[in-house]
């Protein structure tokens, strides 16, 4: 274990931020599930109340990090599509 302050402290930042990066991505993966469900089901208006927040929360995570920018940009671009092709 370290014992040197500034080590200690590295040790605490880590342990916070790892909870906080599993907090958003288990926030990302339940709001796609629900998305993907919507989808399945072929609920319009249920896909559609969900679409815009769930890009929104795939933007964050880009920026939080949590996502590579071309991995947020295909998921986007295939939720997208797949919410046009129920109309």
């Amino acid at each position: 274990m370290a014992s040197h302050k500034s080590a200690l402290k590295r040790i605490k930042q880590t342990r916070t931020r790892a909870a906080l990066n599993r907090m958003h991505r288990t926030r990302l993966r339940h709001q796609l599930r629900q998305l993907h469900a919507a989808l399945q089901a072929k609920d319009k208006a249920a896909a559609g109340a969900l679409l815009k927040p769930t890009l929104a929360l795939i933007d964050h995570s880009t920026h939080k990090g949590i996502l590579h920018p071309n991995t947020a940009a295909r998921y986007k671009s295939r939720l997208t599509t797949s919410f046009n092709a129920l109309a």
